[in-house]
């Protein structure tokens, strides 16, 4: 490898969602730093199975659905 070019990698501690932690190496933040996480694989809908929901910012699917309400495919 050359010398000088990659980042530091060092150990960091991950506190996830529910409060539990664990060690690990990276090259976020610097040496002994906490990474607390605002969402995991123990929180997030993808991982859970739980509901999904559309963020509507500004009503846009609202306007979307009424720009479309009536297009249908021809038999």
């Amino acid at each position: 490898m050359k010398q000088g070019i990659h980042p530091d990698y060092h150990k960091i501690k991950v506190v996830m969602t529910d409060g539990t932690t664990y060690e690990t190496r990276s090259t976020w933040g610097s040496e002994g730093d906490t990474l607390k996480l605002e969402i995991d694989s123990s929180s997030h809908p993808a991982w859970t199975g739980g509901p999904q929901r559309i963020m509507d910012s500004g009503g846009r699917v609202a306007q979307f659905n009424k720009r479309f309400a009536n297009f249908g495919l021809k038999k």
